[in-house]
Order: C-alpha cells, then sequence, then structure tokens
C-alpha cells in the first residue's frame, strides 16, 4: 500500500536536546492516524517536519512521495491546521475564504462555500469575533477547501468544549469520507481518537514506542493479572510493556501474536487508552527490557 509520510532514522535536535529521536515509521494512505503521547515527546516537531515547516537533523522524511515542502506544488498537497487554529482576527470569513483562494491554486471554492453555509457560519463575521469551535470549523474549512491529499492536524480541538469538539470531529470525518482524505491528527483526548483512527502513534521521550493499525494494535496487545511472577518467567513471546507488583500478585501489559493458555493468569483485552498508557508508563518489569516495534 502506498506511504503518504516515510520516515527514517529521523531525528531533530534543539541545541543539545533531541525532539524527535530516531523515528522510523511508515504510514499508509488512506488512514485516520492518531499521534498521541505526553506534553515534550516530539509530536507537534514530527508534524512541522512532515509539513516542512522544520529542516531534519537526522535521518529522512518523505511525504506523498517528496520531501516536504520542497516546492509549491507539494506544500498543495498537505494542508496544515495547527493547535491555535491561526486565523487572521481582523479578517471575516469571507474574506479568509478569498485569501484561501489566491493561494491555494486547488481551492474548491464550492466546498468552501457549502462548508461555511452548513456551519451557519456568517461570511460577514469577523475570526476575532467567533467562538474557540467555530474558529476551529473555518481553520478545518479552510486546510480542506485547499484540496490537499493530507490534512495535518496538530491539538485542534485542545481548548474547545465537549460539544465543539463532536462538531468538529464530526466535520472531520465527513470531510475525510467525502473527500479520501488521508489524515494524521495529535490530541491527548483518546477518547476522540478512538471513535476515528485506524492507525496509532505512541511517542514518548522523543521516539516512537509503538505504531501499527488500531484493530491488530488491540488484538496482540493483552492485560495478564495473577499470582505474583517475575518477568524472566513468561515466555519468550510474551514482550512486556508495562508491569506492576504488590506483595502477592502481578499485572502484566504484553504484546503477542500468540494465545494465551497459562491458567494462572487472568486474561483481559486492552481499551486505546489502556494501551497508550502502557506504552507511556515509565514502570517496565524489572529484569526485561520493554520491548519497542513498529507494527506493520
Amino acid at each position: 500500500m502506498t506511504a503518504v509520510v516515510e520516515a527514517q532514522a529521523l531525528g531533530k535536535r534543539y541545541g543539545r536536546r533531541w525532539a524527535l529521536s530516531e523515528c522510523t515509521i511508515d504510514i499508509p494512505a488512506g488512514r485516520v492516524v492518531g499521534l498521541v503521547g505526553p506534553n515534550g515527546a516530539g509530536k507537534t516537531t514530527l508534524l512541522k517536519l512532515a509539513g516542512g515547516q522544520l529542516e531534519p537533523t537526522a535521518g529522512g522524511i518523505t511525504v506523498l512521495g517528496g520531501r516536504p515542502g520542497s516546492t509549491s506544488a507539494q506544500l498543495a498537497r498537505v494542508g496544515f491546521v495547527a493547535q491555535d487554529t491561526p486565523l487572521y482576527p481582523a479578517l471575516t470569513v469571507a474574506e479568509h475564504l478569498r485569501l484561501g483562494a489566491r493561494l491555494n491554486p486547488g481551492w474548491d471554492e464550492v466546498m468552501a462555500r457549502d462548508r461555511i453555509a452548513r456551519l451557519d457560519l456568517d461570511p460577514a463575521h469577523r475570526a476575532g469575533r467567533l467562538s474557540g469551535g467555530q474558529r476551529a470549523q473555518l481553520a478545518l474549512t479552510l486546510g480542506v477547501a485547499k484540496r490537499p491529499e493530507l490534512l495535518i492536524l496538530d491539538e485542534p480541538v485542545a481548548s474547545l468544549d465537549p460539544l465543539a469538539r463532536r462538531e468538529f470531529m464530526q466535520g472531520l470525518m465527513e470531510a475525510v469520507a467525502e473527500h479520501e482524505l488521508s489524515v494524521v491528527l495529535s490530541s491527548h483526548l483518546i477518547s476522540d481518537l478512538e471513535r476515528i483512527c485506524d492507525f496509532l502513534i505512541v511517542l514518548v521521550d522523543s521516539r516512537v514506542q509503538v505504531a501499527g493499525e488500531v484493530d491488530r494494535l488491540l488484538a496482540t496487545h493483552h492485560r495478564l493479572t495473577g499470582p505474583r511472577r517475575d518477568p524472566d518467567r513468561l515466555p519468550a513471546d510474551q514482550h512486556v510493556i508495562s508491569a506492576r507488583h504488590t506483595d502477592r500478585q502481578s499485572t502484566y501489559v504484553v504484546r503477542t501474536d500468540s494465545p494465551i493458555h497459562d491458567p494462572a493468569w487472568t486474561v483481559t483485552p486492552l481499551a486505546l487508552e489502556d494501551l497508550v498508557l502502557a506504552y507511556m508508563d515509565k514502570r517496565p518489569a524489572e529484569g526485561r527490557r520493554v520491548t519497542l516495534e513498529v507494527q506493520r
């Protein structure tokens, strides 16, 4: 399957600090990708590298088969909506659409105006007087109406109330379905990602911890609960992601492609949030290194 983003040992350093390190990923086309991780993990850096706003310090990245931001034609193929939904407060909604038409050769005027009408946004209202949800919807309209092949969104709903978030996500999914977009979306709100994403990337401490199709990740990760057991006594194909112990009980999150038949364990499936938190957990099992893997 064609990849929209390919990175090999990608890194970005600011002074002595690596904001992103040894990032190797392969994101297939036609997916809605959730990018998650704690603050400072490197999510925005990765998105800006993909959008051509930053140059890598190490490794390489291609987007839609080309170098990000290398030409005007390449820029036209990628839409980017930043966390602060950058708009011009003094410009009206209509003036934003006219600016979008002037800057983007593939601009879809009919779609932009239809979407503004469906959202009940007054074309004469200035962006600075719109609500947070309305500004986010206007920014999404500008991103989609340029008719990109890849849409990148960096925490677009972080400051929105639950209703505005739901409306934004609904609008995003309508755009994905209608225009067959590939989307990479960063967010701390796992519940939002769970409803719309079919591919997941977890970043922690500037490194990719796991990446793959959501259904496969959930099918191959399990929580084991049972009598206390050292990790070295687990089968070699059960890769420990995180571990917690009491005096008598052990709880592991493991990744494995094989069935778990040991009757000592109570095996339960993970929700997406459980899986993400397991990779973000800083308490791996003693004696066994946490295994990090990109699942394809």
